[in-house]
Order: structure tokens, then C-alpha cells, then sequence
């Protein structure tokens, strides 16, 4: 996931944005989320057919959608726009490798300027990169690279962009199968990087000259940042384990040495995990002081329980969850019902989820 301003108060805040009639509406009286559950939502199919969608981006009254085989899907007033994104490497699209991630300029309604994460095919093999590009309203084009060769897999490939509260870009990399890599301080799998939006490693990164923020991670697809400026990533485990881990710079977060909540000298053990339990998360976001965490194997979206340790279903469907995006007192949720292990078409479904009256 990428950054989200948290929405205060979230389910009674009013909001000015036009994406829905709901947001329109006065707030009433309802649940704090902590107590909803798929009953107190109203469903709508905002977009249907959409093919493997990874990332979504609000830009005033459009929503964005990346899909993994290179295209970018904007939403406007019911209507749909697929547009391909022309990049100087063509995007490899295998298994989960393809277009992943995506943050939007703070100024993208006028500049037309994005982030966007995607996967090449480069002389080491499969292999992922971060890149500007712009949109100018009918096409989209790559303007430049900012990173090149992080090792790519057709699985375990991370993914998520984000611009983060101090103006930032926040990227997740996989483990791409490799014990050591995710320990290795000069690879660039397994990792958080952060970066200057021109692609320069910034100056107070925790190893000097690196890109590298934190390490040890196996496979984060979710990035946010509370109200206080926290990062929070999810990622996968092994074999049950996922975790919620609270990101600081310079810490080693264990993988493959150590999972979940396992200590060990020197490696930070999981906020949340999921036990034997598979969660399968992906993206994340906050709404107020909630996080909010779409699943893929556990199929729903889930607000995580600090209390309990865990996560509790939100709203569950038989979808597999990849992103989620507050808006206002809607909840605007992507599936991606393929596994990156089938081959074949997709035809996922952009659902908007309204508190029911």
C-alpha cells in the first residue's frame, strides 16, 4: 500500500469528495469499525472486468487502477478507460511479476506525474524497477528511471510504492527465494527502499549511500503510515506467519532467520502475525486510527485488533482482496481472484463498500 492521509474520525466525518453519492450525504450515526462486519456494508460494482488490478489510486473524482500486464484503468463518473503505460523495458508479466504499484505526485491532477513499479526482463533474469511517468490525459509514458535491477521472481517480487509523510518514495522488494538476499545489505531484494522523488538515495538513509531503510523482510505488499507518522508493512510468510511489522529505519526484520513473532538478538519480531493461520496480505491503509488490511488468502478485508494481537474480518466475500482506499465514509476495495500460481484471464471487480444506513 501506499501513504493515505488518515481520515479522522472516519466514519462520521463528512467529506466534499464527488467519487460517490454517499459522500455526499450528512454523516449519521454508525459503528466505529472496530465493531463492523460484512453485514453493516452495502456493496456496489463500481468496474468489472479487470485484469489482474494490483494498485489503487484516488486523483479527485478519479479513480486509478493498475493492472499487472502493463495497463492503467482510470474510473470517472461510471465511466472506464484502459490505457497501456509505454516503458522503456517492456513490462514482463509472469506469474505475479508484471505493473505493480503506484503513488501518485501530490500534484498528479495538474502534473500528470506518477511512481510506478514493474517488472523487465534484464540480463540477470527477471528483474523489477521504479520509474516516473506521465500522464497527459490520453496516454501514459515512462519520462524516466529512478531504479533499475531489483531482483525480480515470478512470485516473490514485494511491490508496493508509496510517498510517505516526509515527501519520500517508500518501495517494497521480495525475497525472490533467496535465504540470503533478505540479510544481504547490498542486495536490494528482501528489503524497504527509500528514495528522493528524482531517484537519489536520500542523505539521512540509516546505511550511508544505500536505498535500503530496513531489511529482512520475505515478501511486503503493504505500506502505511498512521497518524503519528508510523510506518506499518504487511507482508507474507512462509507457510502461515504473515506479518504486520512497525518499520524503522536501519532494523533487520528476521527473515529467513527468524518469523513472526520469534525473537532473536539483533531482529525485530512481528507487531501482528497470523500464526499457523494464512492472511495472505497485501495492501493497506488507514482510516482514522484503524488499519486496514486487504487479504488475499484469507480472502476479505480485515481491520487489524492490536488488543487481540490479530486481525478481524471487516467484510469478507469469497473475493481474494489486493488493495484497499478510504474515501470519505466509503471503503473502495480490488480483488484478484487468480493466484499468481494459475495462468489464464482474470476478470476482477472494483467494489465500493458504504456503511448501510
Amino acid at each position: 500500500m501506499k501513504w493515505r492521509r488518515p481520515i479522522a474520525q472516519w466514519i462520521f466525518a463528512a467529506s466534499c469528495c464527488p467519487l460517490a453519492g454517499a459522500l455526499a450525504q450528512e454523516p449519521g450515526k454508525g459503528l466505529p469499525l472496530q465493531q463492523m462486519a460484512t453485514k453493516n456494508w452495502v456493496v456496489d460494482v463500481v468496474a468489472r472486468d479487470l485484469d489482474y488490478p494490483w494498485d489503487i489510486e484516488q486523483a479527485g473524482e478519479q479513480l486509478l487502477v493498475t493492472e499487472a500486464a502493463g495497463n492503467i484503468v482510470t474510473i470517472e463518473r461510471g465511466r472506464l478507460m484502459r490505457r497501456m503505460l509505454k516503458t522503456s523495458d517492456p513490462i514482463a508479466r509472469e506469474g505475479g511479476a508484471g505493473l505493480l504499484g503506484m503513488a501518485l505526485a501530490k500534484d498528479f491532477r495538474q502534473s500528470g506525474v506518477a511512481y510506478l513499479y514493474h517488472s523487465y526482463r534484464s540480463e540477470a533474469g527477471l528483474s523489477n524497477k521504479v520509474i516516473e511517468a506521465h500522464f497527459d490525459g490520453n496516454a501514459w509514458r515512462e519520462t524516466r528511471v529512478l531504479l533499475s535491477g531489483i531482483p525480480g521472481h515470478r512470485l516473490y517480487n514485494g511491490g508496493r510504492i508509496a510517498i510517505g509523510p516526509d515527501g519520500l518514495l517508500y518501495v517494497t522488494t521480495g525475497w525472490t527465494e533467496s535465504r540470503q538476499r533478505p540479510q544481504d545489505l547490498h542486495s536490494l531484494a528482501g528489503k524497504v527502499l527509500r528514495m528522493m522523488l528524482n531517484g537519489q538515495v536520500p542523505k539521512d538513509n540509516p546505511f550511508p549511500a544505500s536505498y535500503v531503510y530496513s531489511y529482512g523482510h520475505r515478501n511486503p505488499q503493504g505500506l502505511a503510515w498512521d497518524s503519528r507518522g508510523v510506518l506499518h508493512v504487511v507482508e507474507h510468510g512462509q507457510s502461515g506467519h504473515d506479518e504486520i511489522n512497525i518499520v524503522k529505519a536501519g532494523l533487520n526484520y528476521g527473515w529467513p532467520l527468524v518469523e513472526g513473532s520469534a525473537s532473536r538478538a539483533g531482529m525485530e519480531p512481528a507487531w501482528l502475525e497470523s500464526g499457523n493461520d494464512t492472511w495472505a496480505p497485501s495492501g493497506a491503509a488507514f482510516a482514522g486510527d484503524d488499519l486496514l488490511v486487504a487479504a488475499l488468502g484469507a480472502r476479505g478485508l480485515y481491520v487489524a485488533d492490536e488488543s487481540r494481537k490479530s486481525l478481524r474480518p471487516l467484510f469478507r466475500s469469497d473475493d481474494r482482496i489486493r488493495d484497499v482506499l478510504p474515501v470519505g465514509r466509503d471503503i473502495y476495495v480490488i480483488t484478484t481472484n487468480r493466484s499468481p500460481r494459475a495462468e489464464g484471464p482474470s476478470s476482477d471487480r472494483l467494489l465500493r463498500l458504504s456503511p448501510r444506513r
